[in-house]
């Protein structure tokens, strides 16, 4: 499987996948830090891939999601944004009720 189809697979395997630096338990940069714990926040379990760990991801998910940067934040197959959009939607109220839908509708 190439790198492309692996993206896509976890994505549409996944109602809630984030593409950050590390893990949430010990993320490697700020703002994959601020990422992961807005999600945690919402109390739903969520997916994760270390881009760190992964080359290949890191180099071609930008490209798949004509998004530059990470973390990535992908709710039942739709780029939602990076860590600016995460911690407004957390901040607003608005990322909870998306990750429980997402997750309700596995």
């Amino acid at each position: 499987m190439d790198v492309l189809d692996t993206i896509k697979q976890q994505i549409s395997d996944n109602a809630v996948i984030l593409y950050m630096k590390g893990s949430p338990s010990a993320p490697q940069c700020g703002f994959s830090m601020r990422a992961s714990q807005a999600l945690m926040a919402c109390g739903q379990r969520f997916a994760y891939v270390d881009i760190l760990s992964n080359p290949d991801i890191r180099s071609e998910l930008p490209k798949f999601a004509n998004w530059p940067t990470f973390p990535q934040l992908w709710v039942k197959g739709e780029l939602i944004g990076g860590c600016d959009i995460i911690t407004e939607m957390h901040e607003k109220g608005e990322l909870k009720p998306l990750i429980d839908a997402a997750v309700a509708g596995q």
